[in-house]
């Protein structure tokens, strides 16, 4: 079978390199470095530019489409059947893996949400598209091979995920027959993912394993102007009278990570963005609007499109990931500074959390609510005559261990946070137990640092949590934004109390969900004798959420989202005690 294959475009390379941005005299406007496409050896020893699709077998005329998918973990599974002798090429893009099919008549499709990693399936006119939120490499992010069934059918087997690799170097289509067992194992076979730690440090979070002092990704441009909460503006009118002219062409600024939209709307001018789970609408009342459309803007612009209307027209932002009233993008009005032209900057990236600041009541105890004493009655503060619920919050490194190093230093924030769980649930009636609360380290021997924090859970200890910030390297680093939360097999109520926190962070900060993960044995937790979870609350090494985490608000956010979590684990009775007593909220005072 031979492989050949494209790569990326600039602009990809640019990003994964961590090199720098040319400026234009427009901050709006930004382009890509000169880069120099690597190559890369296929099949042992043949070198192959990115230049040719990777192409695998035959032709013959039929049908194809119909995918069938499922997720391992975070990754996803994607299965085509092939008629006799379909011939089809595979092409990994900035946003995602094309499949040009010969031979066959691609059936018309368009499907939302295929799995975990595959955001949006779309066929026709003798191509599909698995649409992804990371750029896919020859490697990285994606895997492909066939196999012939049992039945006789031949099938293509796709796997997509951030931590995929494989590709589709050395691809193998197996016996047509009688080799079901074969063609069977390679579809139930585990995704082939990037070990994320070598053996003799697995036991470490997935961020602990960064190398330290490499590139790093040069953090997304901000909004312009002083307005700190960075606000989405929803609504927005510009000064002035409409006169009836051609909105002119809008701009696209490209950075690692986002992407700016900027429209120049002349006086008078209504707008009203609409968020929701395929990107965003922006109905503009005033200018005509002339009708355009352009695809594969970027990762975090899959496409967009303007369609005039009656009143003026509609620009549709097309994004990979849902956007919400409170994340996914930003945006800010610019009144001109000079000429007749207002600028409506968006900023797009599924990395956007929300910065705004908590209201005032949740900086109180009411944010955490006590316990109750009976149903239906609330007090401020658990009778003496109450167990107070002992739980230990870990703010992951410290001293001579600073963590992750990116845009911010991971000891200093996890301590920050852990600091701010504390003050919101001593006066809830919790008892809180930090292993740390200053910049130091347990012991100087990694693995005996991880077994006294885990050890800490002593006898009438309901919970432990662990809080970490995430990295990758600077050639992944665009994959990975987001919270997520692991748990391991140490305690039947574990993974009650990782879901819980999970739910609570991704509702309090709005951030890109990343899921629990159970898939890797962490020191931390698996030696620990009580329900634990690790949360992994943020990417230092993402331009965007790298800046999430230099920001006191999102830290406020996260810190309300991880006391909510444990207060609902210890009132709905997820503990170390359950089972032997009754849930903590309904004890007899």
């Amino acid at each position: 079978m031979k492989l050949t294959a494209t790569f990326l475009s600039s602009a990809l390379l640019m990003a994964v390199a961590g090199s720098g941005l040319a400026q234009t005299g427009d901050p709006f406007q930004r382009s890509a470095p000169a880069a120099v496409p690597p190559t890369v050896s296929a099949a042992g020893s043949a070198t192959v530019t990115p230049s040719v699709p990777i192409t695998l077998t035959g032709v013959q005329n039929a049908t194809f489409g119909s995918p069938r998918s499922s997720n391992q973990g975070s990754a996803t599974r994607v299965v085509f059947d092939l008629a006799p002798g379909v011939s089809y090429s595979l092409t990994p893009t900035f946003t995602g893996l094309r499949v040009d099919v010969q031979g066959a008549r691609v059936q018309p499709a368009v499907v939302s949400g295929l799995g975990n990693s595959v955001t949006e399936y779309r066929a026709g006119g003798g191509q599909a598209t698995l649409s992804t939120l990371f750029p896919l490499s020859l490697t990285d992010g994606w895997q492909a091979r066939e196999a012939t069934l049992a039945t006789g059918t031949r099938v293509l087997i796709i796997d997509i995920g951030a931590t995929v690799t494989g590709g589709a170097p050395n691809s193998r289509v197996l016996p047509s027959a009688p080799i079901s067992a074969a063609a069977q194992a390679v579809l139930n076979a585990p995704v082939n993912t990037v070990t994320s730690a070598p053996a003799s440090v697995s036991s470490l979070p997935p961020g602990d394993t960064v190398t330290r002092g490499g590139k790093v990704l040069p953090p997304a441009p901000a909004l312009p102007g002083d307005n700190t909460a960075r606000p989405n503006d929803l609504n927005g009118l510009v000064p002035g009278t409409s006169g009836g002219v051609t909105l002119p062409q809008l701009r696209i600024g490209k950075s690692p990570g986002q992407t700016r939209v900027v429209l120049d709307l002349p006086p008078g001018t209504a707008y009203r963005i609409v968020p929701g789970p395929g990107g965003l609408s922006v109905e503009l009342t005033g200018p005509a609007v002339p009708a355009q459309r352009e695809r594969n803007v970027s990762p975090e612009l899959t496409e967009w499109s303007a369609q005039p209307t009656l009143s003026g027209g509609i620009i549709l932002l097309s994004t990979p990931a849902p956007t919400t009233a409170r994340s996914g993008w930003r945006a800010q009005l610019l009144l001109p500074g000079s000429g007749a032209l207002s600028r409506l900057a968006i900023d797009l990236s599924p990395a956007m959390a929300d910065l705004t600041p908590l209201p005032a009541a949740a900086r109180i105890v009411a944010a955490v609510p006590p316990f109750p004493a009976t149903r239906g009655t609330a007090i401020l503060a658990l009778s003496a005559t109450y167990v107070r619920p002992r739980v230990v919050i870990d703010a992951g490194h410290g001293g001579r261990d600073p963590g992750a190093v990116g845009s911010v230093t991971e000891k200093e924030v996890t301590l920050a946070v852990a600091l701010r769980v504390r003050d919101l649930l001593a006066p809830a009636g919790v008892d809180v137990v930090l292993t740390r609360d200053s910049d130091r380290e347990l012991s100087s021997d990694k693995n005996t640092d991880l077994k006294m924090r885990a050890g800490m859970g002593t006898p009438g200890t309901q919970l432990f949590v662990s809080i970490h910030v995430n990295a990758l390297e600077a050639r992944s680093a665009l994959k990975g934004y987001g919270v997520e939360t692991w748990w391991n097999p140490n305690h039947p109520n574990s993974s009650a109390l990782a879901s819980l926190l999970q739910r609570n962070m991704v509702e309090q900060t709005g951030a890109f969900s990343k899921g629990l993960k159970n898939n890797q044995s962490l020191s931390v937790l698996r030696n620990s004798r009580i329900p634990a979870a690790l949360v992994e609350i943020g990417f230092a090494s993402h331009p965007v959420d790298g800046q999430n985490l230099k920001d006191s608000n999102y830290l406020d956010r996260v810190a309300l989202g991880i006391a909510q979590g444990v207060r609902e684990a210890l009132v709905s009775g997820v503990t170390a005690d359950a089972g032997s007593s009754p849930p903590l909220a309904k004890r007899a005072p």
